[in-house]
């Protein structure tokens, strides 16, 4: 797909310092066609605990370039903060208002940018951009559920009330996962599964990179995580049991930690290493470190049917991978180890690392990179037009 005006909404900022899925398909939409990303505005009480001023109500936009054809919109206008509204009545007058002001901004960009025909792709923004379609009257409304927000406490009081009807005005819904495919069904028959997108070029040549000067000390074997710790995904019990139970291999866990993580034994133990956040562009030095890259998913709603980004890039740099068997993992079990309790786990990390080889390092690189953002990007445009011609 060319020369298109694509409109897109979501719940990241872009400045956004961990991987995105929004961000990185803007990029991609962005090679071929015109693109405005649009930050989140910000709500009343974020920015009372942020000490800015509270309206600004400037008339002006901000609108920057990114690229020859990308531009990021940050709203100035403040919003109020609704969620905790307990009122349903309430709530809707309020969110219509936010959509309102939200909507005016956009549209100032729309008219400087002479976006015309536009495509409106809606990444999961369940609350600001409900009377979007009506309000921005796009060419094409697309829904993009990427995580089963529904399983999360902030979006359950309106959510669940909410997002059935946001799918069921979508000319289409695309979705990362076939579990969150047949939820999406549900709401709306037109929902497909487009695939994941990785950024394959980033981690497929970590053999020329420098060891970083944090891990360098630690001893080997390493197994190692890299993303986000947080309670609510993560099973700190197993962490804890791989760290016990193999006390000669080191743990080494990066990523920002919750208060569950900041609070477990794991900062007692003496083969646990906790690096913090990095930089993206450094993440695949960490990895080339490792001796095995793991994902100890818990299984709940949250992460059950969820896409697993970090296998991609754990497989595109070839590295051995053990992870929680789920539903969206069945598609990676002949290239990942799949561990259903604590003794699956011990087995399989030293599986892992006993038997590599180059020619299965080769083998996870080649599958990984069919998981491309461009190839994402391809099934998207292959819906968009499968629906605009329907119309």
């Amino acid at each position: 797909m060319k020369n298109r005006d694509i409109l897109i909404t979501g719940l990241q900022s872009w400045e956004i310092g961990i991987g995105s899925n929004c961000k990185n398909l803007a990029i991609e939409f962005s090679k071929n066609n015109r693109v405005i990303y649009v930050n989140p505005p910000t709500d009343r009480i974020t920015k009372i605990k942020g000490d800015k001023p509270l309206n600004t109500n400037s008339e002006s936009i901000q609108l920057e370039q990114k690229s020859e054809n990308l531009w990021v919109l940050t709203p100035q206008k403040t919003i109020e903060s609704i969620n905790k509204i307990p009122s349903t009545f309430l709530f809707n007058i309020l969110n219509k208002r936010n959509n309102k002001i939200f909507a005016s901004e956009i549209k100032q960009a729309i008219e400087i940018l002479k976006f015309s025909d536009f495509i409106h792709f809606c990444d999961s923004d369940i609350f600001r951009s409900f009377y979007l379609k009506e309000l921005l009257n796009p060419s094409l409304f697309i829904y993009y559920s990427r995580d089963n927000l529904l399983a999360v406490d902030y979006w359950k009081r309106h959510g669940k009330r909410l997002e059935p009807k946001l799918m069921a005005k979508a000319d289409f819904v695309a979705t990362n996962s076939l579990y969150l495919e047949e939820l999406a069904k549900k709401h709306n028959p037109k929902s497909h599964f487009v695939g994941q997108g990785c950024d394959i070029d980033a981690y497929s040549n970590i053999e020329k990179l420098t060891i970083p000067n944090d891990l360098k000390a630690i001893p080997r074997p390493v197994i190692g995580y890299i993303g986000a710790l947080k309670s609510i995904r993560l099973d700190i019990n197993i962490l804890e049991q791989i760290a016990s139970k193999l006390p000669y291999y080191s743990l080494v866990l990066i990523g920002s930690e919750d208060k569950k993580f900041k609070d477990s034994d794991l900062h007692h133990l003496k083969n646990v290493y906790f690096l913090g956040s990095k930089p993206m562009e450094e993440l695949p030095a960490y990895l080339k470190s490792f001796d095995v890259a793991i994902n100890p998913q818990l299984l709940n709603e949250v992460t059950v049917g969820n896409y697993p980004r970090k296998i991609d890039e754990y497989l595109a740099s070839g590295k051995p991978v053990v992870a929680t068997k789920t539903i969206a993992m069945e598609l990676f079990k002949d290239y990942v180890f799949l561990a259903e309790n604590t003794d699956e786990w011990f087995k399989n990390i030293k599986l892992a690392i006993a038997n590599n080889s180059e020619q299965l390092e080769k083998d996870r690189k080649e599958f990984a990179s069919i998981h491309s953002w461009e190839n994402n990007a391809t099934e998207i445009y292959k819906k968009i037009e499968h629906y605009e011609i329907g119309k």
